[in-house]
């Protein structure tokens, strides 16, 4: 093993110095406080390759990886820690404890046994998904890997892995963790990598390993490595890596080029060989596996003030309950025994007359217990059920949002959030892959001052129909064309270019196309059979531009692009040309460019620039004033027809030049510290004086019924932003060609390029800029919030829509100014916001968040969207062609912005309304059941008496009435999906928050009142002259156990009420917790011999009075929630139950059509699907249509804003035609 037992080195002091630091004698500072010396963190690791021992000082972290929450010990600890972090649970413990004392006047097991079976549930779930997540992690650390011990590869799985050693990699498999890469049976030391588990990009890239150590690839050549890694300490990001590899005392600058991170796989190579440089927990992948921010729904937030609510009244019982034991007790009631006797059994003296306030304390604390069935301890429990199984049986399994050319369905990433989507009113939206397909295709150029393209786009389509504009297409764009190249012009095609008036500037544009780029090629060395692996779309669509005009890139290394070259030098005439690629200036979000330096083969050095308008033409040399006129006109159009443009520029280098800036670049890529940031600096020196060539207009088209469905969205009464960094003429366009924005409505622009702000520009102060600019963004927003004001303040005024940029926006955004464009955008239908960064997007949601206190929802498909997805309640991810970063980070994933209206209207409206029914009805039931005991301390002199059975009330919410509830939850539908869809402005109920406002909990508190009086005085007053068999009267027990039936029985049949549709679902539990009671009570009352419920249940049923009373109490009870819902359906509908009677007739069903264009190619598991989306439903049974509703009119007249009162005798005619109907 000499390789692993290499002699441990001496390095007292240096480990951890840089090279730099190394070669100087200088001693390092240390901060001293109080004679002691303080720990510094080192700011970098040195890691010796082959060599453990001398990495065994250090202690660097392992291989093995663990994404469990729990182990074997902290398991139950820390799994109860989080359980009674929520005030219901902590609530039930504090009961349970004060239910073993001697106060209680029920037996512990009547909160203890909920209490177990909720955490008992609770852990259990957490156990199993932990469990799961052990058996991942198991899988993963037990892969296996090849690592080089005595001069061979040994296979040892991942878990064993160590910094520093040297491992193999096949091709096919994922790197074990981060490596520093050092050669490969490629040529040149390169290899391909897939990132698709980092990040989601299916495009191949490539690395290339330092030439010093190409030589490493055999075990025996390996085992002679010995190089010294000095690096950054581990971090989570993901694109950035700095560090030095020292080899036989020369020093080698490490770039992220050089790292191979973990989770990503080898392709189109054999091997490689690779050193360990982050372990385990330190690598990058694992390091960025943080999690999604916690939301809370705001439902659930709601339902917090509920419980607390609840809490009032519950002290509010307790209060009266004890005020009335203190007036109570006397001494005339001295049979009673209240002072105690002593040597007796002292358990009245709790209520000695001579200490009324303990009296008073002890009566609160024993009420309390008595009444703790107030709080659903189920509650949380039962919610969480019915909203994982809503997002993984129903949102995950919706063929509607199936997406067939990329497979993708929809994901609920968290079930938190469902009831969230049912009322969301404002939403923020990415263009570029969101709204639009992100399938870039080259469709027009301007060369020189020249336009070339003849193609019309859908923009312009749908320009010239606003304007009433035929248009004569000489090119129809939807013919047949290879992917990513849509332009048609003879021109530039087949050579025509070398008769145009500059061949020249044309030439240099298809090189810049060719040469500029970090494309791969794959496949044969063809035209027609090759393909290209770009790091985004727009990349690849150039490169096909390039080819199709005749200058075919087909092979990459690391230092050479070759091109095959037609028509150059005569018509015809074909050449490879290989260009030495020298530096690769990268694009970057704050750059917003890309250069690369190349040297032709006659030795010409020449640079290629490509990147944003506003950034080539402030790096443009003087004396191109006309053709930058001309250019930016072109640009003004392409953009007007909703194009991405790209403006190409080239500059000449001088030998000498090209030597004295390349050392400022080696130097600045050696760096430690602030590489890229030095690297930038360096490329700013080089990028000057660019002379242009022209630039270029890709089309990215609208995707399928995205105009469609922003407008069923906008009738639902949701308003969408349009948040891109698009230029604002694109964006204007885009939106306006999915109905964001039309003719009728009054916009406001808000603009940095006026007069005043280019005046200002061209002087050049900075400071005065930025005066001048919030100047005039304070006018500007001022005037327009005042015309908005005008414009509602009128019957029939017009839409408003608001556009501003993103240079406007920063200074909009700044606190003087918030609250002014926060009033502005609240007034308008529609915003659009251009040229805006990833900041500004999360800061514009943000603002809405917290300033309107209204729910937001954002959606995007790019990396620039995680923070935006992130700052709203609800976050939707696109699984699109950028990536998979904004699905990481969001809560919902679809694969195309149309099935927002099925994720909305109808899965997240349906969520809305069920839970909303769950928790009323569970805040119903509980106040019924403890309200009857309420009623019955008055009679019992206030002591706390207990009115059921212990067990009775332990089992109520977690086993007689626990089920049908969640079925409600799981299949109550008040309209199909269809009509959803078809009648969105259906969703502005769950914007109104219409079924959970403190007007709705006040009617089932009222109701509540009414049957919990029903039940006790009509079951206690009907059984003072009722007997048993044997003549004796019913006891305390007998009438307990009576009015408990009475209780189950009806808040079943309640719940049936309310449901909109009746499946078997809802008669089998609803039923089965009926009969389950009768099966315990049967049981419990010939078991419990020692109790006084023992043969109670029999002893009932053998008289009259028991079966008079069940049938009677609950009509009574029930009676009037059955006239309040008529006369609620009647007088005052809501806009659900007038579609109910519009479509009463109709069965529910869904076509074969309807479904999905999904054909014939699907996957066994998806066939299985959609044969069982095939199979017949039962019909749901609507119930409560015999209260017919006179509320037509108001409805549709509300659908186009035209407010109509319901008309009192509106209900006679109805009434009066659906008679005359039925006669005939």
């Amino acid at each position: 093993m000499s390789g692993w037992n290499r002699p441990s080195r001496s390095r007292l002091g240096n480990r951890n110095n840089t090279p730099l630091e190394r070669t100087s004698s200088a001693t390092t500072t240390q901060t001293v406080r109080l004679g002691r010396v303080q720990p510094q963190a080192p700011s970098n690791r040195t890691i010796y390759c082959n060599d453990r021992e001398s990495n065994l000082p250090v202690k660097f972290a392992g291989n093995s990886i663990s994404t469990t929450k729990y182990n074997f010990l902290t398991f139950l600890p820390k799994g109860l820690f989080e359980q009674f972090r929520r005030v219901a649970n902590l609530y039930f413990l504090g009961i349970s404890i004060l239910s073993t004392t001697p106060i209680s006047p029920v037996h512990p097991v009547t909160n203890v046994v909920p209490l177990s079976l909720v955490l008992l549930i609770t852990l259990g779930k957490e156990a199993w998904e932990d469990w799961k997540r052990r058996l991942n992690d198991m899988t993963i650390n037990n892969n296996s890997v090849d690592v080089l011990q005595d001069q061979r590869w040994e296979t040892i799985p991942w878990k064993r892995l160590q910094v520093g050693d040297i491992v193999r990699i096949k091709q096919n498999t994922f790197f074990p963790a981060d490596l520093l890469f050092l050669a490969s049976t490629n040529a040149d030391g390169v290899c391909y990598i897939e990132t698709a588990n980092l990040d989601g990009e299916t495009n191949l890239k490539i690395r290339k390993a330092l030439e010093k150590t190409w030589d490493y690839l055999t075990p025996e050549k390996a085992s002679e490595f010995k190089g010294e890694v000095q690096c950054e300490q581990p971090n989570n990001s993901l694109y950035t890596f700095t560090g030095n590899l020292i080899v036989d005392k020369q020093t080698l600058p490490l770039s992220p080029n050089h790292l191979l991170l973990r989770g990503c796989s080898l392709r189109n190579t054999e091997y490689i060989v690779a050193a360990v440089v982050f372990t385990g927990h330190e690598t990058k992948v694992m390091m960025n596996s943080m999690n999604v921010p916690s939301k809370r729904s705001t439902l659930e937030r709601k339902l917090d003030k509920l419980i607390i609510g609840l809490f009032i009244t519950l002290f509010c019982m307790c209060l009266i309950g004890a005020i009335g034991s203190g007036v109570f007790i006397n001494y005339k009631y001295y049979y009673l025994g209240l002072r105690g006797t002593k040597g007796e059994d002292s358990s009245y003296s709790s209520f000695n007359p001579d200490n009324r306030f303990v009296v008073f304390m002890l009566t609160i604390l024993t009420l309390i217990t008595l009444y703790s069935t107030i709080i659903p301890i189920s509650l949380y429990v039962s919610i969480e059920m019915i909203k994982f199984i809503q997002s993984t049986q129903y949102i995950n399994n919706d063929l509607r949002m199936y997406h067939m050319e990329s497979n993708t369905p929809a994901l609920a990433r968290t079930s938190n959030l469902n009831e969230e989507l049912g009322q969301v009113e404002y939403i923020f939206s990415d263009k570029t892959g969101t709204l639009t397909r992100n399938l870039m295709e080259f469709f027009k150029c301007s060369i020189g001052g020249e336009v070339y393209g003849t193609g019309i786009t859908e923009i312009e389509r749908g320009i010239a129909q606003r304007n009433g504009i035929k248009l004569n297409e000489e090119y129809n764009s939807n013919t047949d064309h290879e992917k990513g190249f849509n332009f048609n012009d003879s021109k530039l095609m087949r050579g025509a270019w070398r008769n145009e008036p500059n061949p020249d500037i044309c030439k240099e544009f298809f090189r810049c196309l060719a040469i500029c780029h970090t494309v791969l090629p794959e496949g044969d060395e063809s035209p027609d059979k090759i393909t290209y692996q770009a790091a985004s779309p727009d990349e690849s669509a150039l490169v096909i531009a390039a080819k199709n005009f005749g200058f075919f890139f087909y092979r990459r290394s690391p230092t050479t692009i070759c091109v095959r070259e037609s028509h150059v030098e005569k018509l015809g005439d074909v050449q490879d040309v290989s260009y030495e690629i020298l530096n690769v200036l990268e694009f970057n979000s704050t750059r917003k460019r890309q250069s690369v330096v190349c040297r032709y083969p006659d030795g010409r050095l020449v640079l290629y620039c490509k990147g944003a308008d506003n950034v080539i033409y402030e790096r443009l040399s003087d004396g191109q004033d006309d053709l930058k006129k001309v250019s930016r006109e072109h640009l003004e159009l392409f953009g007007s027809s909703g194009l991405r443009t790209l403006c190409l520029a080239y500059k000449d280098l001088s030998p000498d030049m090209y030597e004295s800036w390349n050392e400022k670049f080696i130097q600045a890529k050696s760096a430690l510290r602030d590489r890229e940031k030095k690297l930038d600096e360096v490329a700013e020196l080089i990028e000057t004086d660019l002379t242009l060539i022209g630039c270029t207009a890709i089309e990215d088209k609208l995707q399928e019924g995205v105009p469609a469905c922003i407008e069923t969205l906008a009738r639902a009464g949701i308003k969408i932003w349009v948040l891109t960094g698009d230029k604002m003429e694109t964006a204007i366009n885009i939106a306006y060609a999915c109905n964001l924005i039309n003719n009728e409505m009054k916009q406001f622009i808000i603009s940095s390029e006026t007069d005043v702000i280019r005046e200002a520009e061209n002087r050049g102060d900075q400071v005065e800029i930025a005066r001048v600019i919030k100047d005039e963004v304070k006018k500007d927003l001022k005037r327009c919030l005042e015309e908005a004001q005008q414009y509602l303040r009128t019957v029939s005024g017009p839409k408003l829509a608001l556009v501003i940029d993103g240079k406007c926006l920063m200074y909009a955004l700044d606190p003087t100014l918030r609250v002014m464009l926060l009033n502005l955008s609240l007034n308008c239908n529609s915003v659009v916001c251009c040229r805006v960064s990833p900041l500004q997007k999360a800061q514009v949601t943000s603002m809405v968040r917290k300033g309107a206190k209204k729910i937001t929802l954002s959606i995007g498909d790019g990396a620039n969207d995680v923070s935006m997805i992130q700052a709203a309640h609800v976050g939707v991810g696109i699984s699109g062609q950028e990536g998979m970063q904004a699905v990481m980070a969001s809560d919902f994933a679809i694969a195309q912005f149309r099935f927002l209206t099925d994720l909305l209207l109808v899965h997240g409206r349906w969520s809305y309304i069920r839970l909303c029914k769950v928790i009323t009805y569970f805040f119903y039931k509980n106040l019924t059941f403890t309200l009857t005991q309420f009623w019955f301390t008055f009679y019992t002199g206030y002591s706390g008496q207990r009115f059921y059975d212990d067990w009775y009330q332990s089992l109520y919410n977690v086993i007689f009435t626990a089920l049908p509830v969640i079925m409600v939850g799981l299949f109550d539908k008040d309209v199909s999906a269809a009509l959803s869809k078809k009648y969105p402005e259906l969703y502005k109920e769950g914007i109104r928050n219409m079924f959970f406002k403190w007007r709705v909990v006040a009617t089932w508190a009222f109701f509540s009142v009414y049957q919990s009086l029903v039940f006790f005085y009509f079951v206690t007053s009907s059984s003072h002259t009722s007997v048993d068999p044997s003549g004796k009267m019913f006891g305390l027990m007998d009438i307990g156990t009576m009015t408990y039936t009475c209780v189950v029985v009806t808040v079943n049949l309640r719940l049936l009420m309310n449901c909109n549709s009746i499946t078997r679902w809802h008669y089998i539990s609803t039923g089965g917790s009926i009969v389950l009671w009768f099966i315990f009570v049967f049981i419990y009352c010939f078991v419990e011999s020692s109790r006084s419920v023992y043969q109670v249940i029999y002893v009932l049923m053998s008289t009259l009075y028991f079966y008079m009373t069940l049938l009677l109490v609950p009509i009574v009870a029930l009676f009037g929630d059955f006239v309040y819902q008529g006369m609620q359906r009647w007088f005052s509908p809501y806009d659900y139950q007038i579609i109910q009677e519009l479509h009463r007739d109709e069965p529910e069903g869904r076509s074969r059509d309807e479904l999905l264009e999904i054909g014939n190619n699907l996957t066994p598991a998806q066939a299985r699907s959609y044969a069982v989306a095939q199979l017949p439903r039962e019909i749901s049974k609507h119930t409560g249509f015999a209260f017919d509703s006179p509320g037509y009119e108001s409805f549709f007249a509300r659908q186009v804003g035209v407010y109509a009162p319901q008309k009192a005798w509106d209900v006679a005619r109805r009434a009066s035609m659906r008679r005359t109907t039925k006669k005939k």
